[in-house]
């Protein structure tokens, strides 16, 4: 017998462009906390548990969902089920999104055997790298083709997510290619800085970064400890 939700109307296209940064940045941790709940045979669960298992408070968490719509049910709780659906849907992880990864260094090895990508939407099609002693290299089941490949990769699998793991003095002009044919969102792990059209979407990761802001709160601790 299908279960009765109340649900209001999903908020439409324009209403979703309003979503705050932070809450869009927050909503893959809801989906992994969902996820982790389905698989310990969790069916139904409260914003506070829900809240638990993602790391934020409650309050922000129903905050963050009422931009989505409301598909708590009084009393009961969220469906895990159906809000991971709605939630996955929210930021497009329920279709199959074909990246590519330029640089195949370590970090570039470690990224294309990354088996999280596959169960979260994203299907790596193609590793490329300038360095013409790792073509014909198999990485993951996958060739390293030239770096010259990009464009006819791109047209070929509809490419629209381009991941940089190069040294950051190639970043650049890697990401220059990237938008030149069509890439129109970049994950960028290279320690650079990049300049790209508004209408394309980076994501930075520095590893160096958050280490030294973890250092600096170590430091912080040690000197509290001592004063």
């Amino acid at each position: 017998m299908e279960k009765t939700r109340a649900v209001t109307a999903r908020p439409s296209p324009e209403a979703a462009r309003d979503i705050p940064e932070a809450t869009v940045a927050r909503l893959p941790v809801y989906l992994r906390a969902l996820t982790t709940l389905s698989e310990q045979g969790t069916s139904t669960c409260s914003s506070e548990e829900l809240a638990g298992a993602a790391g934020v408070n409650s309050a922000k968490l129903r905050k963050d969902l009422s931009y989505l719509g409301s598909y708590g049910t009084r009393g009961v709780g969220y469906d895990v089920e159906y809000l991971r659906y709605q939630i996955a849907r929210e930021i497009g992880v329920t279709q199959d999104w074909p990246v590519v990864i330029v640089g195949i260094g370590n970090l570039g090895q470690a990224l294309a055997n990354y088996s999280g990508f596959r169960s979260r939407g994203f299907r790596v099609v193609a590793l490329l790298d300038a360095d013409e002693a790792r073509h014909d290299e198999v990485v993951a089941g996958l060739e390293v083709r030239p770096f010259s490949d990009l464009e006819q990769i791109v047209s070929d699998h509809a490419v629209a997510i381009g991941v940089i793991a190069t040294p950051a003095v190639a970043a650049q002009d890697v990401a220059d290619r990237m938008v030149a044919c069509g890439i129109t969102s970049i994950l960028n792990f290279a320690p650079s800085v990049l300049s790209v059209p508004e209408q394309v979407d980076v994501r930075k990761v520095d590893l160096s970064i958050e280490l030294q802001i973890l250092a600096y709160h170590e430091q912080r601790k040690t000197q509290g400890a001592a004063s």
